[in-house]
């Protein structure tokens, strides 16, 4: 029997509305009760947590893992080490790699490859569509029972109406939640980075907002329609903001994340041509900024996560627009968002952005993780709100190093992380 005691943290459990500063007990890889110490004088692990929040283990459900196929940008060992140096004890990895993760086989391939190598927990999402090609339905029951916990064709949205309106049938036959990459390509043509002014001026394709906006009103509708709960990835820009939160108000299953580069830059920092700005959706204006950070203060915004799309060196060492999407961000987004949200714009308190951490992706894929609760597997991240640090890419976990975020000296992070009991990262 291995015990951990956590002693003097203030700990923050938003599935139990629990905060205050109390020690925390872990038994053989779960939460226990004090009362349950078999023997007081036998082995006990002490960890000091004066100054740190003690919280559910993080759950970050929109990573790129790259594997299988893609290997030479992130493996599932590096890509997951990346994540406990972030504070997450949990992954939710896209299905874009190749092959893609469009049937049962590969499904149980990742599930297999995680269960030897990855240092945190990984749950594969599945493919919308077979292939992500957007033409026809993926076998969405076979893969259901072979472990997905959602559906989405990330990197790619669905086109067609009626194939997304079934997909939401199906899934809601399993109690599959639906996560959408936001995009109409017929609108965003060969865009590059937001339309606007700062387009213009450097002669580059423009990507207008409505691009986003159209298809998540269109999620709205089928959502409303089938009832199958819709969650639309990577928010970027006003419009959208706006959309849900009509949507919510009116009680329509539609969900909305934000990533930290869509708050934390502009299309501004596209100026100097740096690839490592590119992204999809690209950065918006100042006033999309301050639309999302209301969206997140008002509750209509309500998952955080990072969008992390490790790509090789020589990718993004091309003209800007021949370069590919994306960028690093599971050990830069908690301590951007400390940083941005609390520290600086003061948008939300800690409990709250600990909630949208681990209760809310927890409720929406239906994960048994996300909560201290007695019994519990002990997923559990230290954090450091005050810790002021300078991010080195150089020293990533990741194999690529694809970031804008090299140098930036940012407020608050996770100090360890622990996955059922065992410490696999700390600083």
């Amino acid at each position: 029997m291995t015990t951990t005691l956590l002693r003097n943290g203030r700990v923050i459990d938003p599935a139990n509305q629990r905060d205050e500063t109390a020690d925390l007990l872990i038994i053989d890889g779960r939460i226990a009760d004090h009362s349950a110490i078999p023997n007081p004088q036998s082995p006990i692990e002490e960890i000091d947590c004066t100054g740190l929040v003690v919280a559910p283990g993080l759950i970050d459900l929109h990573v790129h893992l790259r594997e299988p196929g893609q290997s030479a940008k992130e493996t599932i060992a590096s890509g997951t080490k990346a994540a406990a140096a972030g504070g997450f004890t949990s992954v939710v990895c896209m299905p874009n790699t190749s092959p893609g993760i469009d049937n049962a086989s590969v499904v149980a391939w990742v599930k297999d490859k995680a269960q030897k190598e990855a240092c945190v927990n990984v749950f594969p999402s599945g493919a919308i569509t077979k292939g992500g090609a957007g033409e026809e339905l993926a076998p969405i029951g076979s893969m259901f029972k072979a472990g997905i916990v959602a559906l989405t064709d990330d990197g790619r949205c669905v086109q067609n109406h009626e194939l997304m309106r079934r997909a939401l049938e199906y899934a809601g036959m399993f109690g599959l939640p639906v996560m959408d990459h936001c995009q109409d390509y017929n609108l965003v043509g060969k865009g590059v980075i937001h339309e606007g002014a700062v387009s213009t001026a450097l002669g580059l394709p423009g990507w207008p907002a409505i691009a986003e906006e159209i298809i998540v009103q269109r999620n709205v509708q089928l959502a409303e329609l089938t009832g199958t709960p819709i969650h639309c990835q990577h928010i970027s820009c006003a419009g959208s903001v706006r959309i849900l939160r009509r949507a919510r108000a009116r009680g329509i299953p539609v969900t909305g994340e934000i990533c930290p580069h869509h708050i934390a830059l502009t299309d501004e920092a596209v100026r100097s041509y740096d690839t490592n700005y590119k992204m999809n959706p690209p950065l918006r204006t100042q006033s999309d900024v301050d639309a999302i950070l209301e969206g997140i203060a008002d509750g209509t915004l309500t998952i955080l996560a990072s969008d992390h799309a490790p790509h090789c060196a020589f990718e993004k060492e091309v003209e800007f627009d021949q370069a590919p999407f994306g960028i690093l961000g599971l050990e830069t987004e908690l301590a951007l968002f400390l940083d941005i949200l609390i520290h600086q714009k003061k948008a939300i308190d800690l409990p709250r952005l600990i909630e949208m951490y681990t209760l809310n992706p927890a409720t929406l894929l239906k994960l048994d993780r996300g909560t201290l609760s007695a019994g519990a597997i002990a997923d559990v991240t230290l954090i450091d709100p005050g810790l002021e640090w300078t991010f080195d890419k150089n020293a990533s976990f990741s194999r690529s190093r694809n970031t804008p975020f090299h140098g930036r000296e940012l407020k608050g992070r996770a100090v360890r992380t622990i996955v059922a009991g065992k410490t696999v990262w700390s600083v």
